[in-house]
């Protein structure tokens, strides 16, 4: 609806150019927002404040003017004037009833993308196969989910791209440590099976003897050079670990497969080609023997230029390197017209300049948008980075086994009835579920604290409150037999709380278009919470099984059913799984 108020408006100061009354040349962005009071109707727009100076008029005189100009539009019964000059949109409750039908009976819900599909690069998860993926991996992968699911619904064709840390000076600190475990008589798949474990455990033998560290550093150099055996223990190693990853993944109810992988290893071979050409390009300045790509726009406290670092002076690669590679492997063989970077915010200045770097190099085609989907960091209730009592890292598997315990705890006190197997169902859905929903309905930019308790609450912006408004939906058709699509008849809105939720079931559309554009899955948990609300409040008011006639009981299913596949449909995109009844 927006959009048609915005061509309604583009139509109006068109033809007020053309009379003279707004100057040639103006390419205004014209700005429509819902309404929060519906006595100043459902839409508004600041333009005539916006144009009033270059017409020479008061914005309410433009106001005036802009409204003469509209063209006629069934889908608008009126427009007014408002406070110093905004124009309020009152839009037709028969044509809105009938949007709903229509979305109502198609599969995407009435929703398309509003400009052209796009060939989409995300960069998600991305965990060091050195150790097991830990709570700090969460934000990346979950986030960068959302948003993937979202453009893949809008229409685009997207590329998940999972740019592990599977290679580094590390390594050979592992690799040293499988090969004493091999010798020995007990299998080292056991060992293997906890991860940080082992990693602690290479590392301690790193730290204490000397004749390992040097064995380490020359598995490093064999390793680089390809050494079979070394290769097919890193193989090995790799595959172990991502099996692990695989694991969380799947808990989490996450699109990202083994096939997405594409790790440091990768662009391996392509790193000092790279190097030459951003030297070809004239773009390297030697600095203490380091091979550096320096930017003007970017510098230090003292004004100096600060460098990109893509070789060391030993000859090694850097993250920055690796990252210039891959840019260029998205852009010429990906074909990517977009690539979104789910990496933490404290990384802004780092892709900041490699993608500066990457366009002066001619690495990425220059239609290529190239975005930094900078999150937050998870913290304790103390507001520090969230660790275990002694100050360790906190597994991933470990906190998703908790809330699902929590969980279980939580419905049995609630449905003591309940067959075992089906408080397991529940429990898994609802706690996994909730720890994803606290971090999405986070702003994706902002720390966040976590929190159990609040995060398993059937009161708030919750996955709890959001899992049982669908579940009263779905008992609705369940009492009559039906499923959604059963439904006969057309909506008609006549009660306040009919039309609030219709308005609200209109906005479904837009709501997806800010997350693709964003990156922001938590305006899509806003949207759900709301939406919930204004079920309920319909639910309370609008009798459905006690309607007062036939028509107006389907048309109230009707509305029922667009909130329930609209609530299942949103939570599907944010990851989440919905049951039928808790």
């Amino acid at each position: 609806m927006k959009d048609t108020i915005r061509q309604l408006i583009q139509q109006a100061l068109t033809r007020l150019v053309s009379e003279g009354v707004l100057p040639q040349g103006l390419s205004p962005a014209i700005q429509v927002e819902n309404s929060k009071d519906k006595t100043h109707g459902d839409f508004a727009s600041n333009i005539a404040l916006m144009l009033a100076k270059p017409a020479g008029l008061k914005p309410r005189e433009l106001a005036e003017k802009l409204i003469a100009a509209l063209p006629a539009n069934p889908q608008i019964t009126k427009v007014e004037i408002a406070g110093p000059g905004f124009l309020n949109f009152y839009q037709d409750s028969q044509a809105l009833a009938g949007r709903l039908d229509a979305a109502l009976a198609d599969t995407q819900l009435g929703v398309r993308k509003a400009g052209p599909a796009q060939r989409v690069v995300v960069d998600l998860s991305s965990p060091n196969l050195a150790k097991e993926m830990h709570v700090g991996h969460l934000r990346s992968t979950i986030i960068g989910d959302g948003v993937a699911r979202v453009l893949e619904f809008l229409g685009d064709e997207v590329i998940r791209q999972n740019h592990v840390g599977d290679w580094g000076t590390q390594f050979g600190m592992l690799l040293g440590y499988l090969q004493e475990q091999q010798e020995k008589p007990e299998s080292s798949e056991t060992e293997l099976s906890d991860l940080e474990g082992f990693y602690r455990a290479a590392k301690q033998r790193f730290d204490e003897s000397a004749e390992f560290a040097d064995r380490a550093r020359e598995l490093v150099v064999q390793l680089q050079a390809g050494e079979p055996e070394c290769m097919r223990l890193w193989q090995r190693f790799n595959e172990i670990s991502l099996a692990h990853c695989q694991q969380a993944y799947d808990r989490l109810n996450v699109k990202l497969t083994p096939a997405d992988v594409k790790g440091e290893s990768a662009y391996n071979a392509d790193l000092a080609q790279v190097v030459a050409d951003l030297k070809a390009k004239g773009l390297l300045v030697e600095s203490n023997g380091a091979q550096c790509v320096f930017l003007d726009e970017f510098k230090n406290a003292e004004g100096n230029p600060l460098p990109v670092i893509v070789q060391k002076a030993g000859g090694g690669y850097l993250y920055a390197t690796t990252d210039l590679a891959a840019m260029r492997y998205r852009s010429q063989v990906l074909k990517a017209e977009r690539a979104l970077y789910f990496v933490d915010q404290r990384q802004a200045l780092h892709f900041q300049q490699v993608f500066e770097v990457a366009r002066r190099a001619g690495f990425v085609h220059p239609g290529m948008q190239l975005e930094h989907m900078g999150f937050g960091t998870m913290n304790g209730a103390d507001g520090k980075p969230f660790k275990t009592r002694d100050g360790g890292t906190v597994k991933l598997i470990d906190l998703l086994d908790e809330a699902e315990e929590r969980a279980y705890t939580l419905v049995k006190e609630k449905n003591p009835e309940l067959a075992e197997d089906e408080l397991r169902t529940i429990a898994r859905v609802v706690g996994i579920g909730s720890v994803k929903y606290a971090d999405l309905s986070k702003h994706r930019t902002s720390d966040y604290s976590f929190n159990f308790e609040q995060m398993l609450s059937f009161e708030g912006n919750t996955a709890p409150y959001l899992l049982y408004a669908y579940t009263r939906v779905a008992s609705v058709f369940r009492k009559l037999g039906k499923d959604y699509a059963q439904v006969d008849g057309q909506i008609s809105l006549a009660a306040p709380q009919e039309q609030d939720l219709a308005t609200k079931l209109a906005q479904f559309g837009e709501v997806l278009h800010n997350v693709g554009d964003k990156g922001t899955p938590h305006i899509l948990c806003t949207y759900l919470y709301e939406l919930a609300g204004l079920f309920s409040s319909f639910y309370e008011h609008c009798p459905i099984l006690t309607a007062e006639s036939p028509a107006q009981q389907q048309s109230r299913l009707r509305l029922a059913a667009l909130s329930g596949r609209t609530l299942k449909q949103g939570l599907e995109l944010l990851g989440l799984e919905t049951l039928e009844r808790m």
